[in-house]
């Protein structure tokens, strides 16, 4: 899935919301994830190597938050099952790998 230049800003916009809403640093989040604060960094960026690691980070995100009871501001590219979206590899998704 390609996003257009709009869907990228509008995607990093939310990224960078969802993550200071959570109050956690980089580092607990690549904690949870099992991968490095520069990789944490690089995905709210969407600069990645691999195109389910935006996923995963989002679902980190929106589960964190869920913890806290703080609503999340909505993924308006990110959106719908990505079991659905032939192009995903859902697995890893699921196993959160990212990185």
């Amino acid at each position: 899935m390609s996003l257009n230049p709009q869907q990228m800003d509008n995607a990093r916009k939310e990224f960078r919301e969802n993550f200071e809403r959570t109050g956690l640093s980089f580092e607990q989040i690549a904690a949870d994830l099992n991968t490095t604060p520069a990789i944490i960094e690089d995905t709210l960026n969407l600069t990645v190597s691999r195109i389910e690691d935006p996923w995963v980070l989002k679902n980190c995100l929106e589960d964190q938050l869920s913890t806290q009871g703080k609503r999340a501001v909505p993924f308006t590219a990110l959106a719908g099952d990505y079991h659905r979206h032939w192009f995903l590899n859902s697995r890893r998704i699921d196993k959160k790998k990212i990185g």
